[in-house]
């Protein structure tokens, strides 16, 4: 690393040293600890949030995960998220020979050898990527999953110009930059909000002296920042999680009004046989492809069975979904191991073990069947429109 990655500032009486490193890369690790080193600051300033921060000190966090109450209380997505990244990670240091986020981690083990004040000035993740999630239409959100899970079916080697990128930028920036060209449209919170809000923090860090650790790639509009006025009420709206849009509210209520409704007008004033007909049309339909879904994630036998007597009940239920059925049961008939929790990082590297670990494969038979039971739904109503 050259000295052009270390920017020396001056702001009102504090001096701040920005440092941006190029990740999965032995140098940032070294260079990091010896410009913490030299300059004997007060403050160290790290781009992590606590989330990622935790993460990145525990690397036995999965050990102690409580798998029921994250289903419980529909943290499912967001658990899976965070293991593909780990997974993603996992994969780019096994081809540099050195872990993601090392050069964070020597920046607090040096400033803690310091005894200097150690702050985490990213803005937390899942707020990150529930401000995206929550101004993305339907249409955008499709095509997110499906560009996420078809990555989970890519080449597991990165080529030369692939590591080069991720050796300017780290993994989560690099998800986020990706994320940015597929919708351009948020990309004001996917990368803008994050520069607003590193730089407040750094710039309002205690003490004199600051060294900031941060990603090469946001250093430019970092610098650019510290020469505008950021007020707290600007950090205050950008760390705000939106609320889910009505129509997302509304949807799960909707469409078990409508079946009910059909139902019962189809009852009422219509042929009561066909009724019947279309009554075992939305068993089969939601029970039988919630039942495919948790079979395809190689749910065990009875997982499978509760996904198909659960789904049409909960398909007319907004509080409660086939995962969440299916997920518990999956995790009672066929609990994670030990060994299934120690290893959960290794072997997520590969598609096989999302499959071969009881953990990921919790995760994956909630997803699957809940998808299931949502097409299942969306087929029945072929049968259920002819009611009236």
């Amino acid at each position: 690393m050259n000295h052009s990655d270390i920017h020396r500032l001056t702001l009102d009486d504090k001096e701040i040293i920005l440092v941006g490193t190029a990740h999965i890369s032995r140098e940032s690790v070294d260079t990091v600890t010896r410009v913490i080193a030299e300059e004997q600051p007060d403050t160290v300033c790290i781009e992590l949030d606590e989330q990622r921060f935790q993460a990145l000190k525990n690397t036995n966090k999965w050990e102690s995960l409580n798998l029921k109450e994250v289903i419980r209380k529909g943290q499912v997505p967001f658990l899976m998220t965070n293991l593909a990244l780990a997974a993603f990670q996992k994969r780019m240091g096994l081809q540099t020979g050195i872990r993601p986020g090392a050069e964070m981690a020597a920046a607090a083990d040096a400033a803690a050898a310091l005894g200097a004040r150690v702050e985490l000035v990213d803005r937390n993740i899942r707020t990150t990527l529930l401000r995206v999630w929550r101004r993305t239409s339907l249409w955008k959100k499709a095509h997110i999953m499906a560009t996420l899970v078809a990555s989970l079916f890519e080449s597991q080697k990165a080529s030369e110009e692939e590591l080069a990128r991720l050796r300017q930028t780290d993994t989560l920036s690099a998800m986020l930059e990706e994320m940015s060209r597929m919708l351009p449209s948020v990309k004001s919170v996917l990368v803008d909000e994050r520069d607003i809000y590193m730089a407040y923090h750094i710039r309002n860090a205690p003490g004199r002296r600051i060294v900031a650790v941060l990603g090469a790639a946001h250093i430019p509009g970092i610098k650019r920042l510290f020469g505008e006025d950021i007020s707290a009420a600007t950090i205050a709206e950008i760390s705000r999680v939106p609320p889910k849009p009505i129509i997302s509210r509304a949807i799960p209520w909707i469409i078990p009004a409508v079946v009910i409704s059909l139902f019962v007008l189809g009852f009422f004033l219509g042929d009561r046989q066909q009724v019947a007909g279309a009554a075992l049309a939305w068993v089969l339909a939601n029970g039988g492809l919630s039942a495919l879904g948790a079979l395809l994630a190689l749910g065990h036998p009875l997982t499978v069975a509760s996904a198909f007597f659960a789904a049409p009940l909960t398909s007319l239920n907004p509080t409660v979904g086939a995962g969440f059925v299916t997920g518990l049961v999956q995790v009672m008939v066929a609990a994670p191991t030990v060994r299934d929790m120690e290893r959960v990082g290794d072997d997520l590297v590969s598609v096989r073990g999302w499959w071969s670990n009881r953990l990921a494969r919790v995760l994956l038979v909630f997803v699957f069947s809940s998808l299931g039971s949502t097409l299942g739904t969306f087929l029945a109503f072929h049968w259920l429109k002819d009611l009236i």
